[in-house]
């Protein structure tokens, strides 16, 4: 397939959640002109500015860094489908309904599943998909209006066309009645089994039908108050095609709602009047099929010149706390105030009070970063611990995201992320993941590591690796390298492979749009015993390094501590160290750690890795023999550490796709 090709699928399957780096000629220029006026907004970080806020800076010589220790440990993230995760029919009908391929209840998070989860040394659960977004169910009974398909992607629905904010997905209820009470009990059972709880907040964008049943007395919908006479208003929550009513747009025989199948509601037909702002920002009253069709844009102050219609935090504001960026907020009227600014406000508050601990923010790039500071920055005042984690696109917008909007990690993917792929796909060499950890070594800890989630392909997929075992160098650099917390997508850690045609989501990622089973992950879950007794060796097997691991995240104090460089100090020395292998330290006071991955699928490595004496200075150790420690494995290394005053040296062997984390011992 090619790239243009992949890219145009990319936007098909996931409309609503665009990679902006892509080359806007692949795009729509309707897109093109949207994505460049609304989503550039934003307030530069003087370079002078990012390099004060650094909180990784050269010592002793360029091959060491040191690295700041405000975290004891590094969280572990765990997404999880919520819709997916305790579905035990394995039917995968494409475009099925419930009843033929089954959906995942809030009531399938048992404390068993939990426990389960907590093994692999999560710390956080992202529930994805709990707000109530647009679906095609009849929950009329419930006195839940019925969405039209024609502006709904799949049957099961995007989990980010929300149409209640205040509510939750009423699929996952046992009694749909009783649907916030069950999530709220979910809530207490996942802090029960020592976890926290992050749901999704999507900003840019709402279900066209958004209507909430359950806002707190005094909240109204979105869009309730608008000026409909005006394309444009500080105060309106949405743009308007003036005079112009909806059209659905013209869809091709793949994206046919329902798969062509008759519904008494698919009739081409959405009734909206005046049309509004699609959720990327095409403007027309009839979108594109690639437009995101079945969202409406929200305005931030925006105007549609892109000029900005808001306060601007002040210079400087970068290097202030989220507390002083709060104390900002509460001097500035509220009346200048973007309405949806507070909207969000108080959705998030909503959802603080009942137990959430953090945040995941989709597409937060579409949006102001000065809004950005406003919401977190009140958040922090509720919860200063609160985990607020971005999807973003753009590396030359980090440290805006960061020290401006007050996040605290953004998605590490246009950078960490597609180099790993690219070394295990055989296109790029480790040298790629030394240039990507320098281009963001100031912000390192607040950059989220992973191989997989919910928007890319599974690792087993063939579009991706084939093979789970030749990602695991990629996941043990991806863990080990930096601060950074650690995503895991359910499924990964046994092997899925997301081959199913699930209708509208296609195959190697797992689709966020129908009802479909997750094979891999069912055999572990057992029919809800969690015991991997449907699952092969080969899977258990997978499933206990990924949690031998992810543990040693919490375990290994060194991994919060500093980084020092191996690998430009062994690449051109000719002692067996390639372009497939990659090593570094990572190390504290109270220990010192040598890592290093064999990407090499069917070469066995010997060598012998060189330590530069800046490095060996900066560990404080005497010179001398010591031994080394596999946490690994229970393997003995073939030889001990030598140090001496003009460095040290280690010969190791490395099977293919091998990894070591090797703990330094007492002399």
């Amino acid at each position: 397939m090619t790239k243009a090709r992949h890219d145009l699928n990319r936007l098909l399957n996931k409309p609503f959640n665009i990679n902006l780096k892509l080359p806007f000629n692949k795009l729509s220029a309707a897109l093109c002109s949207a994505a460049l006026m609304l989503s550039t907004q934003t307030f530069a970080l003087p370079q002078m500015e990012a390099a004060t806020n650094a909180k990784t800076v050269s010592v002793q010589s360029a091959d060491v860094q040191s690295t700041s220790s405000e975290r004891v440990t590094k969280p572990v993230i765990y997404q999880v489908f919520t819709r997916l995760f305790g579905n035990t029919q394995t039917a995968n009908i494409p475009w099925g309904t419930k009843a033929q391929n089954g959906v995942g209840k809030f009531s399938d998070f048992t404390p068993k599943a939990l426990e389960s989860i907590k093994s692999l040394g999560v710390s956080h659960i992202w529930y994805t998909g709990i707000p109530h977004h647009a679906l095609v169910g009849d929950y009329s009974q419930y006195g839940i209006g019925t969405d039209d398909p024609d502006v709904v992607k799949g049957r099961a629905g995007s989990p980010y066309a929300v149409k209640d904010y205040y509510n939750v997905n009423p699929d996952l209820a046992d009694d749909p009645a009783k649907r916030l009470e069950e999530f709220e009990a979910l809530i207490a059972r996942t802090h029960e089994a020592g976890m926290q709880v992050i749901i999704d907040i999507v900003p840019n964008h709402v279900a066209r039908g958004y209507h909430s049943l359950s806002a707190p007395t005094g909240v109204t919908d979105f869009g309730a108050s608008d000026n409909t006479q005006v394309s444009y208003a500080r105060n309106n929550n949405f743009y308007y095609v003036v005079g112009t009513p909806f059209e659905v747009p013209s869809l091709s025989p793949d994206l046919k709602p329902l798969g062509g199948e008759p519904h008494p509601l698919v009739d081409g037909k959405f009734d909206e009047f005046p049309a509004k702002w699609t959720g990327n920002g095409a403007r027309a009253a009839k979108p594109d099929q690639n437009d995101w069709y079945e969202t409406v844009k929200i305005n931030y102050g925006v105007t549609p010149d892109g000029s900005l219609d808001f306060p601007q935090l002040p210079e400087g504001y970068g290097k202030k706390s989220a507390a002083e960026h709060y104390d900002f907020w509460q001097q500035v009227p509220k009346e200048s105030i973007p309405s949806s600014w507070i909207k969000f406000n108080e959705i998030a508050q909503y959802w603080l009070a009942k137990g959430v601990d953090g945040f995941r923010y989709d597409m937060a790039e579409m949006v102001p970063v000065a809004f950005w500071s406003y919401l977190n920055s009140h958040i922090k005042h509720t919860n200063p611990d609160a985990l607020l984690l971005a999807e973003v696109y753009t590396p030359s917008r980090y440290r805006d995201y960061i020290h401006l909007g007050k996040m605290d990690y953004l998605y590490d993917k246009v950078g960490l992320y597609d180099s790993l792929k690219a070394i295990i796909q055989g296109k790029a060499g480790t040298q790629a993941i030394e240039r990507d950890r320098n281009s963001v070594e100031d912000i390192a800890e607040h950059m989220l590591h992973f191989l997989e989630n919910h928007d890319e392909q599974r690792i087993a997929s063939p579009e991706f690796a084939g093979d789970p075992l030749i990602a695991l160098p990629a996941m043990v650099i991806s863990t080990t390298l930096s601060q950074a917390p650690t995503l895991l997508y359910f499924g990964q850690e046994v092997g899925e492979d997301g081959s199913e045609d699930a209708g509208f989501g296609k195959p190697s990622r797992t689709s966020i749009f129908d009802y479909v089973g997750v094979p891999a992950h069912q055999r572990f879950m057992n029919l809800g015993k969690f015991d991997g007794g449907q699952s092969s060796k080969e899977e258990l097997s997978l499933r206990a390094y990924y949690a031998k691991l992810l543990n040693l995240s919490h375990s290994l104090s060194a991994l919060s501590g500093e980084y020092g460089d191996l690998h430009r100090a062994n690449i051109d020395q000719g002692k067996g160290y390639d372009a497939d292998l990659f090593a570094f330290s990572r190390f504290d006071d109270k220990q010192k750690l040598i890592i290093v991955s064999n990407f090499a699928k069917d070469k066995a490595k010997h060598l012998t890795l060189e330590l530069p004496p800046a490095l060996v200075k900066r560990w404080q150790l005497a010179p001398g023999t010591y031994p080394l420690k596999e946490m690994l494995s229970d393997k003995k290394p073939a030889a001990p550490l030598t140090l001496t005053t003009k460095g040290g040296q280690v010969t190791l062997n490395l099977a293919p796709l091998e990894s070591k984390v090797l703990v330094v011992g007492e002399k």
